[in-house]
């Protein structure tokens, strides 16, 4: 393992920490909303959340590079009010991220809150509970494992992300380039392939273990 390896490792995990932690509370409040609204009422908000999930992810980080470039509408707002630039940094790798394993943060949510009995909360707000109050005191225990199941599961769709990061962020190395961005130049360069494995094989073993992670939980939350 090179030195450029280990900083794509580390950048990988800087990156795909932070989308979590920048996606998960808005995924766990929109997860709550969807497991209490009807089914009927919820299919456009789920089709909506669920577009990066089925879009190519180079539309994705088109649609991203759009919106936050220096002439787009968010992103030269934020340079010129802020001084932020997002587009080729490790932070934009991250906001891609964050975007293409929000779905899955969402829907562990909404599963985790969906078998929490809504009774519960409210004999708690029959009790003189607010509405938040039930949450953070009824829901949210009763639902934190499926909460962290997501957690893990958007960390490990981040730490596997190229489409949208490559068109956000670019391939700069020790600076956006992650794991998969690492391998994508391995690839390209005599002898890349084999120069390729220790990274292939890094990849294989988080994901391992972030799934058997994930499903842990998961399981402890229906057994719940």
């Amino acid at each position: 393992m090179t030195g450029e390896d280990w900083a794509a490792i580390r950048l990988s995990v800087q990156v795909a920490t932070c989308a979590v932690l920048a996606g998960l509370p808005l995924a766990v409040g929109l997860g709550y909303a969807l497991a209490r609204l009807p089914a009927a009422a919820r299919g456009a908000v789920e089709t909506l959340v669920n577009l990066p999930l089925v879009l190519p992810p180079v539309v994705t980080g088109y649609l991203l590079l759009v919106l936050l470039g220096r002439n787009g509408p968010i992103g030269s707002t934020l340079e010129r009010w802020m001084g932020v630039r997002l587009v080729f940094t490790w932070q934009g790798a991250a906001l891609a991220s964050a975007v293409m394993a929000f779905p899955l943060m969402v829907r562990a949510a909404r599963l985790a809150f969906q078998s929490v009995d809504g009774r519960l909360e409210l004999a708690a707000r029959g009790l003189g509970a607010g509405r938040l109050d039930a949450f953070f005191t009824v829901a949210l225990p009763l639902a934190w494992r499926g909460v962290i199941a997501g957690g893990v599961l958007g960390f490990a769709r981040s730490l596997g992300e190229f489409g949208a990061t490559i068109v956000l962020a670019g391939n700069i190395a020790g600076e956006t380039r992650t794991i998969p961005l690492a391998v994508y130049s391995q690839m390209h360069r005599r002898e890349g392939m084999e120069q390729a494995w220790p990274l292939v094989a890094v990849s294989i073993v988080l994901a391992i273990a972030s799934l058997a992670i994930g499903e842990f939980l998961e399981r402890a939350q229906e057994l719940r």
